[in-house]
């Protein structure tokens, strides 16, 4: 595991116990969004481990998205919702994870053409698949 990966760990293991989703898949996302740092912030607002934008932390029962605990259980009821809207297509749900469910449904539920967004969906799925380490 990368470094910081373990102090998080048992969190990641509850919180992906919890809601039914892969620990594996948490642990690319956590990886690739935030390196594991619980205080990150980008330039777009997102915050914490798994980068959570406040509205939508909000929209998913967290008020403080730098609670390591809080913003795992947002990101992560999150990505169930994602899961149901997408049908279960990990690539579209990382997409709109990435780049929001509005930017995937207005190119026609496909991965937007941003570039972030495709190197985004290629590096979390191969993080996830242990094709990355």
């Amino acid at each position: 595991m990368p470094k910081g990966a373990s102090r998080w760990n048992p969190l990641i293991e509850q919180v992906a116990a919890e809601h039914g989703v892969d620990a594996r898949l948490l642990h690319a996302i956590v990886r690739v969004e935030s390196a594991y740092n619980h205080h990150a912030r980008s330039h777009a607002g997102a915050l914490g481990l798994m980068q959570v934008i406040p509205a939508t932390g909000r929209r998913f029962g967290a008020n403080d998205l730098f609670d390591p605990l809080q913003n795992l259980r947002a990101g992560t009821a999150y990505l169930v919702w994602l899961h149901r809207r997408f049908n279960g297509d990990l690539t579209l749900m990382l997409a709109a994870y990435n780049a929001g469910e509005g930017a995937v449904q207005r190119y026609g539920n496909r991965v937007p053409p941003y570039s972030e967004t495709r190197h985004y969906v290629e590096k979390v799925t191969k993080l996830y698949n242990g094709l990355l380490r």
